[in-house]
């Protein structure tokens, strides 16, 4: 069978680069790259994207191998009908590995082409790291190397960029620019730089929502054959997706997406949505991701096929969340409805595994701003979302545990590892403020009550636990 290529193709329309993407996971290929790709068919964006591998181990020859083609497979349900589609996708142009040629990553600076920059090097991507210099070839963390990229395009004297970060944390686009400015105080680079950074760059906080499972490993002879090309990179999502962006009105304009017909919207301020996605969608995929896994149970469909993880997750939603949040009840249960059909997407396989990648950074993200408003707004502790993280600091503290493996930052897991070892693993791990931003010792009752949902998985098993809860058995009281 062949592979995927750009020869398979027989031809197609190839742009300039106008944009660099971080990341060449599967969210962004099967979400701003896919998007890409629908401006490129209509004729409203004609231009394509360079991406560039953030990590020393990533998938950019990969990619390479197959002239960066890849399928992008949509299934599921939209405006109620099923429905099953692929498109191979033609919007990336090339990928670069700035550890093997770092001089090839700074000239894409020089290219005044390129008008944006797209990110998604997860949660713990968007972080300030300590030694970081310019001199670096390249630096660690990613704002770090955007820094270096920016100094460059400063001195090549071309026009900055819309930098849009697609990491599902708070303010993501203000919380990267906070970061660059440190860097470029710290390595003492000229005010004149950082005037053009704040007045020549627009960084937009945006908040994405679409559900990618990824590879679709378990079908991927029959689609080969049903395709009739070998395509080791394809990735699979649902139809729906919105993305959300915080900045000026002229960027419709600039990135056609919403004259594509897509589910863009450009606004002054995301916050509203972005609570309502983030705490409903993303914090039940947290929970799943840490208690779910302990029973043996691979995903997301499946939770929700499970009659004791599907009323515990239901209830986490309506009980715990939604009165959490300041939005109108009738708009967050209609929203939390549609999850819940999203949830149970007959043609998605969304690993929990998958999910489950830097589960501490997520739950800080996801679950913890709810139990913090939870407690303030009701003075009791939500079971549900404790019980989340007691799932969590079992897993990540017995880490040989094969069935629900920590995957995370080699330091974050050494962190545990080592706390793990001591009589006070539980208040040790949730002093540590650089794990969550906080000491959550601090919460009255929390470190008792997230060491009793410990005791009891440990002892009685995760689905009894959930059982317990379930039943009422279980309350928190602050």
């Amino acid at each position: 069978m062949k592979k995927l290529a750009s020869s398979f193709l027989g031809g197609y329309k190839k742009y300039p680069t106008k944009a660099i993407q971080f990341g060449e996971g599967n969210f962004l290929r099967a979400f701003v790259d896919w998007q890409i790709h629908q401006m490129n068919k209509k004729g409203l964006f004609n231009g394509n994207v360079t991406i560039i591998q953030p990590l020393p181990n990533g998938r950019v020859d990969k990619l390479a191998n197959q002239d960066y083609l890849y399928t992008v497979l949509l299934e599921g349900k939209i405006n109620g009908k099923n429905l099953q589609t692929h498109e191979i996708v033609t919007s990336v142009n090339s990928g670069l590995d700035p550890y093997k040629d770092y001089d090839a990553y700074l000239k894409l600076a020089e290219d005044e082409n390129i008008r944006f920059i797209f990110s998604n090097t997860t949660e713990a991507g968007i972080a300030y790291h300590e030694g970081d210099t310019l001199s670096d070839r390249p630096p660690v963390s990613y704002p770090a190397k955007l820094t270096a990229l920016l100094y460059h395009r400063f001195k090549a004297e071309k026009k900055g960029f819309y930098i849009i970060p697609c990491e599902l944390i708070e303010s993501n686009g203000k919380q990267l620019k906070k970061i660059v400015n440190r860097y470029a105080k710290e390595w003492n680079l000229e005010e004149s730089f950082i005037k053009w950074l704040e007045t020549e760059n627009t960084f937009c906080s945006s908040l994405v929502d679409r559900i990618v499972p990824g590879y679709p490993k378990d079908r991927e002879e029959a689609l080969w054959n049903e395709w009739g090309y070998e395509d080791t990179s394809a990735v699979k999502a649902e139809p729906f997706l919105i993305w959300v962006i915080e900045g000026p009105k002229e960027l419709e304009e600039e990135l056609p997406l919403k004259k594509t017909g897509l589910n863009v919207i450009v606004t002054e301020d995301l916050k509203p949505y972005r609570d309502r996605k983030v705490y409903l969608l993303n914090g039940p995929h947290t929970t799943m991701a840490c208690l779910a896994r302990l029973a043996g149970i691979k995903t997301v469909g499946e939770v929700m096929e499970d009659r004791d993880f599907y009323h515990f997750i239901d209830r986490e939603m309506y009980e715990e969340i939604i009165p959490s949040l300041d939005l109108p009840k009738e708009e967050l249960t209609s929203y939390a409805s549609g999850i819940q059909e999203r949830f149970r997407n007959p043609y998605m396989e969304h690993q929990l595994d998958s999910i489950a990648l830097n589960s501490v950074s997520k739950y800080s993200a996801r679950l913890l701003p709810t139990l913090q408003k939870h407690i303030e707004r009701f003075h009791k502790i939500p079971t549900r979302i404790v019980l989340a993280l007691s799932g969590l600091l079992a897993i990540y503290g017995k880490q040989e545990n094969t069935q629900a493996k920590a995957i995370d930052m080699p330091e974050i897991l050494k962190t545990f590892s080592e706390a793990y070892k001591s009589e006070q693993y539980v208040s040790v791990i949730l002093a540590n403020e650089s794990l969550w931003g906080t000491d959550l010792t601090k919460i009255d009752g929390l470190c008792e009550q997230t060491e009793k949902g410990l005791k009891l998985i440990e002892k009685e098993g995760v689905r009894k636990a959930v059982q317990i809860v379930n039943e009422g058995a279980m309350t928190f009281e602050k």
